[in-house]
């Protein structure tokens, strides 16, 4: 192999092991906003709602989709 070549592996190499360690702790913090803003009790009361309204619309599809039948 030519040195040139070697010379860019080691770089990508080293790019690859710097960027991943850093974008793990990024990883891990986006992931802990994620999870306060999911178990948040205003998103759980808006999830219910949304949850009961699907319900609702499934059912008023069904009805129809019979209707036609």
């Amino acid at each position: 192999m030519r040195p040139k070549f070697i010379f860019i592996l080691i770089i990508a190499f080293l790019a690859y092991v710097l960027g991943a360690k850093a974008g793990r702790a990024r990883y891990k913090q986006i992931s802990k906003s994620v999870k306060k803003f999911w178990n948040d009790p205003q998103v759980k009361k808006a999830r219910g709602r949304a949850k009961k309204e699907l319900a609702k619309a499934e059912k008023a599809a069904n009805k129809k989709v019979k209707s036609l039948r």
